[in-house]
């Protein structure tokens, strides 16, 4: 059976989400890019393409008929909500565009109609004006995939070929962070990872590598005690279930080329431990994707880039990887 096509979101109209959708679509042969079909403003598109001096076809259509299009024309399905989207100057009146096409590609996926959920960067500030509770994309995409008034719990990992990270805390300060970290926290992370990389990724038996919070993961209690009173029982807790996971390890250690091929992810205890390195080794093919959820979406592993946008110079590589996982993960499912 043929696999749905993706279902790629607006985001940020005056963003360069609209500049690397027009650029991953002309490079769908060259780069043997899997069918895709963007939720939102055909005229937003057609306004950019000709900003940027390119020519591109593009096809209101339903998904249902975006595969089949997707060879010869951009496949747009609407969502009634005009985006204006002036490149570099965001404002509140494009929010509901946004908005509209993440809750059209969840509809989708749980639809059947598409295979994953692929997201162009939002920017938060401008959807709060616009009345947007949540703190952001995955939390919203988290509240839209509750059933029976149980939501689930979304952890960001970030992908790509080289090297695959989990950071535990997330967008919280670094005192914060540390008060926030707990056994049961690292454990239940861990789970989500080692579930969805076994069904989604086609790895039976996953193999962690769980950083250390202090330098040298605490040096025996003499660096902090954290690593020995919460890291060194949650990775205990994990091998008893039968997770193949190894920690606390030093994270200034664990990512030079060596070290990262005994692991498929390394779980970390906050954003810049895993971030940093990632960003450093596959800053423009990292991949930012969501486990926990009930479908599968991926997102570019950068922002809006105001600065840059409508000038031609946004680089579709990271959207290009996200598009291209998003396939190998559905894939994989269908065939799981």
């Amino acid at each position: 059976m043929r696999q749905a096509p993706l279902a790629l979101t607006l985001g940020e109209p005056s963003g360069i989400g609209p500049d690397i959708t027009i650029a991953a679509w002309l490079k769908r042969s060259t780069d043997n890019l899997p069918p895709f079909y963007l939720i939102g403003d055909a005229d937003l598109i057609r306004r950019r393409a000709e900003r940027l001096g390119v020519r591109i076809e593009i096809a209101e259509t339903s998904p249902q008929s975006a595969a089949e299009i997707f060879p010869r024309a951009l496949p747009v399905a609407p969502t009634g909500h005009v985006a204006t989207g002036t490149p570099g100057a965001p404002d509140s009146t494009s929010a509901l565009a946004a908005i509209a096409s993440i809750k059209q590609a969840v509809a989708d996926v749980k639809a059947g109609v598409a295979s994953a959920v692929v997201t162009n960067p939002i920017a938060k500030s401008v959807l709060y004006e616009a009345g947007f509770k949540h703190p952001g994309h995955t939390e919203f995409l988290a509240e839209l995939a509750a059933t029976h008034g149980k939501t689930p719990k979304p952890v960001m990992m970030i992908w790509s070929e080289t090297l695959a990270v989990m950071p535990v805390t997330i967008h919280l300060p670094l005192r914060e962070a540390i008060t926030t970290l707990t056994r049961e926290l690292i454990v239940e992370t861990a789970r989500i990872v080692v579930t969805d990389m076994r069904k989604r990724l086609r790895l039976p038996s996953p193999r962690l590598a769980i950083a250390g919070l202090n330098p040298h993961a605490g040096e025996g209690g003499t660096i902090g005690k954290e690593d020995s009173a919460i890291v060194a029982p949650a990775v205990e807790d994990l091998r008893r279930e039968g997770i193949d996971a190894r920690g606390p390890l030093p994270a200034d250690t664990m990512f030079h080329e060596a070290a990262r091929k005994t692991y498929d992810c390394a779980i970390c205890m906050y954003h810049d431990q895993a971030l940093i390195p990632v960003k450093t080794l596959a800053f423009d093919s990292g991949v930012n994707v969501t486990l926990g959820l009930p479908f599968i979406r991926t997102s570019p592993d950068h922002g809006t880039a105001f600065d840059i946008a409508g000038t031609g110079r946004a680089n579709p590589s990271s959207l290009i990887a996200a598009l291209r996982l998003a396939a190998r993960m559905a894939a994989t499912s269908a065939a799981t």
